[in-house]
């Protein structure tokens, strides 16, 4: 596996793109979630190493532009472009937690780019009170005294079935100094802030004939994936519609690289 880093720039958009695998069209379009980064599927991409993989900083977040807008639609256009512009043609595009609402609005946008989708999670459709409670928290302790704190909440959150030598790479790549001497994530609180409020949209929903498999966290609290949403995919794709149960936290890609590998590996091989 080798991994690169190129920037990607149009009039509307700059994304920072850490590129996986062989050279070559794109096969795999990740999206990450709120407050990661592209990078972060680096260890997905070790048990994939023949395929050719495309993980985008999503706007506001890593190495990618933190210029406005911030919107589900806005990373939607920047990755849209992305896609065209590299001539991959259809892709399996996989969405962890915020990425699985990006994912559902890409698919609804532009399903001509769409191969298949891989739902890790997705975090689509809150409750509004609930995403208020995240942003006000969010915004009253919007960094850490150092390193040891910042590790902490995610070893003890949604982190905590996650190979401890993952989360210290997840510091070593993502956690910045700040000119305070405290520390925060590699994004934009103000992006931050309006991604959360994204989330209490109302879901898109694929075009029929879409093949999707949507893996929910059995071990996740709280709970994001609603049985609205699970129902609703259901009624629109039929037997093109996958739900499984894994059982760890929320953070799938990391807890569970090589069941989601077989997942994506499965799409390709029906093409």
């Amino acid at each position: 596996m080798r991994h690169q880093c190129w920037h990607y720039r149009r009039v509307t958009a700059d994304l920072h793109v850490h590129r996986f695998g062989p050279s070559g069209p794109v096969q795999v379009l990740p999206i990450h979630g709120v407050t990661e980064h592209g990078r972060a599927w680096e260890l997905l991409a070790g048990y994939l190493p023949e395929i050719s993989i495309a993980a985008p900083d999503l706007l506001g977040h890593g190495r990618s532009s933190w210029a406005a807008p911030w919107s589900i639609d806005a990373n939607v256009a920047a990755l849209a472009a992305l896609v065209d512009d590299q001539g991959a043609g259809p892709v399996v595009v996989v969405g962890h937690s915020f990425g699985g609402a990006i994912a559902l609005q890409f698919a609804a946008s532009r399903p001509d780019l769409v191969a298949a989708l891989v739902l890790l999670d997705p975090a689509v459709g809150l409750d509004g009170d609930r995403v208020r409670e995240v942003v006000d928290a969010m915004i009253s302790y919007p960094d850490y005294t150092d390193a040891a704190e910042a590790r902490a909440e995610k070893a003890f959150g949604a982190w905590s079935d996650v190979d401890p030598a993952v989360l210290d790479a997840e510091l070593e790549e993502h956690l910045v100094m700040l000119p305070n001497g405290r520390c925060t994530w590699r994004m934009n609180l103000a992006a931050m802030v309006c991604y959360w409020s994204e989330l209490a949209r109302d879901p898109a929903l694929p075009p029929t004939g879409t093949a999707t498999t949507l893996v929910r966290a059995a071990k996740s609290d709280p709970q994001y994936v609603s049985d609205e949403l699970v129902a609703a995919l259901r009624r629109r794709l039929g037997t093109d519609f996958e739900l499984l149960d894994f059982e760890c936290g929320h953070m799938i890609p990391q807890a569970k690289p090589a069941e989601v590998a077989t997942l994506i590996r499965g799409y390709l091989k029906e093409r």
